[in-house]
C-alpha cells in the first residue's frame, strides 16, 4: 500500500483537501447538510533518501546501498488560507512522517503524526492547531486520494483519482464542488 501511495505522491506532490466543519444549528432547527462548512487544506509530499537496512549485529556494516528500502516521506497539511498568506513560511497544522527503515526487513512502514501546538497554550493546558479527529480525517482523505482502487468503494476511489489527476493535469477543469462531495463521504 505504501509503494502505491508513494508512487502517486511522486507523480502528484501537492493537492487540496476539504475538511468538513459542522456548524451549530440555529436554535430549534435540526442539523443537516446546510450546517456543514468546509476548511480547505493544502497538502504537500516531501520525499527523503532511502534509509539503510538495519543489521542485528552491531559489528556488521549495514546495507549502505539503500536500494531495498523505499524512500521515506513526509506529508505536510496547512490551511489553504495560511498557505496563501505566508506560502513557504506557512505553519503546518499536521505533519505525517512515513518511516521506511523496516520496510525491507519486516515489511513495515511506520507512520507518525504530529499536530502543531497552538501559541495560546499555557499553564499546563496544551492546545493544538487541529483536533485529533480532524487530523484523522485529513489522514483518511490522504488515503482516499493517493491510494487508488484499494479497499472500500472503488467508485469513490476512482473519483478521487480523477480529481487528483485533473488538479495537476487540467487545472482549469478542476471543480472544488466535486471535492466537497467526496469529503462528505469521509465523515
Amino acid at each position: 500500500m505504501f509503494q502505491k501511495m508513494l508512487a502517486t505522491g511522486r507523480a502528484y506532490p501537492t493537492f487540496v483537501l476539504a475538511l468538513p466543519r459542522v456548524q451549530a444549528p440555529e436554535p430549534g432547527s435540526t442539523p443537516n447538510e446546510e450546517n456543514v462548512a468546509h476548511e480547505f487544506y493544502f497538502m504537500q509530499w516531501d520525499l527523503h533518501p532511502s534509509p539503510t537496512v538495519p543489521s542485528a549485529d552491531p559489528f556488521v556494516k549495514s546495507d549502505t546501498s539503500s536500494a531495498s528500502n523505499p524512500a521515506s516521506a513526509t506529508v505536510i497539511f496547512t490551511p489553504l488560507q495560511e498557505y496563501k498568506l505566508r506560502q513557504a513560511f506557512a505553519t503546518p497544522y499536521l505533519v505525517l512522517t512515513l518511516y521506511t527503515d523496516l520496510a525491507a526487513s519486516h515489511g513495515l512502514v511506520l507512520l507518525r503524526g504530529e499536530i502543531t501546538p497552538s501559541s495560546t497554550s499555557g499553564a499546563g493546558q496544551e492546545r493544538f492547531m487541529l483536533s485529533q479527529e480532524d487530523a484523522q480525517l485529513l489522514a483518511f482523505s490522504l488515503q482516499r486520494f493517493y491510494l487508488w482502487n484499494d479497499g472500500g468503494d472503488t467508485a469513490q476511489s476512482s473519483q478521487g483519482e480523477r480529481l487528483l489527476r485533473t488538479f495537476h493535469e487540467k487545472p482549469e477543469e478542476f471543480k472544488w464542488e466535486e471535492l466537497l462531495e467526496i469529503s462528505k463521504s469521509i465523515i
